[in-house]
């Protein structure tokens, strides 16, 4: 899976935890809390979907990597290679 593919899966994962967010108005390299209403729980959320989908461990001291996009697809892409 290369990098493109890998964000489209996050923005539909994103998109099944914050429904209130179009996809097409995500902008990669801003933090999800700088674009919409996306707190801690949604975080949290995040994180166990990228688990299941991915297969990644990510520790709540590592929630910080979430921030963005950018930010997701770069975590995954270092721990899926």
């Amino acid at each position: 899976m290369n990098r493109e593919q890998m964000a489209r899966r996050v923005l539909e994962l994103l998109t099944a935890i914050a429904p209130d967010v179009e996809a097409n108005s995500v902008i990669s390299g801003v933090a999800f809390r700088d674009q919409f209403d996306f707190d801690s729980m949604d975080t949290l959320n995040l994180a166990i979907a990228l688990h299941r989908e991915f297969g990644v461990d990510v520790p709540e001291a590592d929630y910080m990597h979430l921030a963005s996009l950018d930010q997701c697809v770069a975590y995954l892409a270092e721990r899926i290679a």
